[in-house]
């Protein structure tokens, strides 16, 4: 009868020793991401004489008075800027959620000629950084006398590759073929059936679309700054940049940049509150289905 041997696993604290590893590099990327974060946390509290003179993390009193000041620079031009990168994300994020949501739908939805290379093409796009486009968009918007003007920033960030990829992945996912052609049988137009079949079932995509674009949009800093030199219609990431510029002539103005930049997060996080109950609707349905 022949005779079997098991051999023992690692011991369980050789295991929780290995397990360690992977939790010690998560939280140093964790305390590398949030670093930033928490010293502007704090020196947005601090004076111009106290962002200086004192301890890095040791909280200051300053806070209302550093909002009071920004506010006030040059009337309140600070607000100005952040109303256009409100709109600039706003407008740019929707219409690209738009585009990216029938492209996306037609690209998994329909069969033709050349649908593969156009989706190859999208993922060069991808992979291709914005800069490389930056000067060409230049040229075109100054041929179009679009240049310095809420267009010019505008138009370049409709079209988005990632939001096409993203796009056409979900409707692949999300939209049964079944449904579309029950809705062909009805007698319902392909534009109807996009618009009342398959766009609500991709919602939880289209709002990842939309996360990402509005993010992207709100953080822009190259195309504004080659397209724009009117500082009245500056997002707020160029304007902060302008002001930590003079700020090596004037270094009080190194609180309000401070201050700025803390201001400039909180309607990004203000965004993803408010559209995460999307992602939690959709799991709550997936779950369900399963």
């Amino acid at each position: 009868m022949p005779v079997t041997t098991t051999h023992p696993g690692p011991a369980p604290a050789t295991r929780r020793r290995f397990a360690l590893v992977p939790t010690a590099a998560l939280l140093l990327g964790a305390v590398y991401c949030l670093l930033p974060v928490a010293w502007i946390l704090v020196a947005s509290t601090k004076s111009g004489s106290e962002l200086f003179s004192t301890f890095t993390f040791l909280p200051g009193s300053g806070f209302a008075d550093n909002v009071a000041d920004l506010s006030a620079y040059r009337d309140g031009v600070y607000w100005r800027w952040m109303a256009n990168s409100a709109l600039y994300a706003g407008v740019g994020a929707l219409l690209s959620t738009a585009v990216s949501a029938v492209s996306g739908y037609a690209l998994a939805v329909y069969r033709f000629r050349g649908r593969e290379s156009i989706f190859n093409i999208l993922l060069a796009g991808v992979l291709m950084p914005p800069v490389i486009l930056a000067v060409p968009q230049y040229l075109l918007m100054a041929k179009a006398d679009l240049t310095d003007s809420y267009l010019s920033v505008m138009l370049p960030v409709i079209l988005s590759p990632y939001g096409v990829y993203l796009a056409r992945i979900y409707a692949a996912a999300a939209v049964p073929g079944d449904v579309i052609e029950a809705g062909r049988m009805d007698g319902g137009g392909e534009w109807r059936i996009f618009r009342t079949i398959a766009l609500p079932m991709m919602v939880p995509g289209l709002v990842t679309v939309f996360l990402f674009q509005f993010v992207a949009i709100w953080n822009n800093f190259l195309l504004p700054y080659i397209m724009l030199g009117d500082d009245e219609k500056f997002p707020v990431t160029l304007g902060l940049f302008t002001l930590l510029q003079q700020g090596s002539t004037t270094p009080a103005l190194y609180t309000l940049v401070i201050t700025g930049a803390l201001l400039a997060i909180v309607p990004l996080i203000a965004l993803f509150l408010v559209i995460q109950r999307f992602w939690s609707l959709d799991l709550l349905s997936g779950a369900v289905k399963s």
